[in-house]
């Protein structure tokens, strides 16, 4: 059964539901008043903003943590919102578990540019991180929601350029597939008032225009995933878009990657974001941050700072 204070993730996507549209603006502001306080603050964490190759970015640094591992994390929003404001504590809270610094950065939305244009940030970002001397060894590439679009974009890109890989990628609540193909559209209908079927395919024609939903820079799930390192979903499972994580688990399992899928009873879309305030997040956070220290090579000591 989910916990009391879970439901605050509930009550603000059925919120989010009962607005209906909204002028992009005023989408950005209700997000950055409604969605950034479900996260509590992380104490022992300090937030710099830096310009990551042209990209706004922030770093996030908890005490004590390791400077030479980094989590590379694409926030979610749809590509109608979202920032490195909104997920900052959310992220505090990943590093602070991790025992090491977080890059969070910043992409265009898409009522202002569409896809490529965001992955493209992504790419540029990633390549700040490696010219500042962080080996790919080192770096774990997560994102949430959208966030996961640029992160397995992102890895796609890095291989067909011959790019360095990360050496582990974290995925919360992934939005995987723009063609919509999920039973759990159906079966979780009513338990997610937000992600509806007419929702997610505007979402993802707004966000690719033109292009072809399974186009596998933009749809993760048609993506050849042979080669990519180890891997960690998360997902709620009362979630329209949960088994989008299932098909891309079974896909990469199938492509010889080693997946961990973990999905989370009664829980909604990046419910990860209720970190500090919830256990079922808390619980989750301690997920990634415990595998993530395996992958990167952290002492498990370097995360307790602060």
């Amino acid at each position: 059964m989910a916990s009391e204070q879970s439901l605050a993730n509930k009550a603000y996507w059925e919120a989010a539901a009962a607005q209906g549209p909204l002028a992009p603006e005023a989408v950005i502001e209700g997000v950055d008043i409604r969605w950034t306080p479900l996260s509590g603050e992380p104490g022992g964490v300090d937030y710099l903003e830096v310009d990551a190759g042209g990209i706004r970015a922030m770093w996030v640094r908890p005490k004590g943590a390791a400077d030479d591992r980094v989590i590379f994390y694409a926030h979610g929003g749809g590509f109608v919102s979202g920032s490195i404001y909104t997920h900052r504590k959310m992220v505090g809270h990943l590093a602070k578990a991790a025992g090491c610094r977080a890059l969070l950065f910043e992409y265009p939305y898409a009522h202002a540019q569409k896809h490529p244009a965001q992955l493209n940030a992504a790419v540029a970002a990633y390549r700040w991180l490696l010219a500042e001397g962080i080996a790919p060894m080192h770096i774990a590439a997560a994102g949430d929601s959208a966030g996961a679009i640029l992160t397995f974009g992102l890895l796609q890109q890095a291989r067909n350029n011959r790019t360095p890989l990360p050496a582990a990628v974290m995925i919360l609540s992934g939005w995987l597939d723009l063609a919509l193909s999920a039973p759990s559209f159906e079966t979780n209908r009513e338990k997610d008032a937000f992600f509806t079927r007419d929702v997610v395919e505007w979402l993802a024609s707004n966000f690719l225009g033109d292009g072809d939903p399974r186009d596998p820079l933009a749809s993760p799930l048609y993506a050849k995933l042979k080669g990519f390192p180890p891997i960690f979903l998360q997902a709620g499972g009362d979630e329209a878009l949960v088994d989008e994580s299932r098909m891309f688990a079974e896909r990469a399992g199938q492509a010889g990657v080693e997946v961990r899928l973990d999905v989370f009873p009664d829980m909604l879309h990046s419910f990860q974001m209720m970190a500090g305030r919830a256990p079922e997040a808390d619980d989750a956070i301690q997920r990634l941050a415990d595998w993530v220290q395996a992958k990167l090579g952290i002492d498990p000591m370097a995360g307790e700072g602060a």
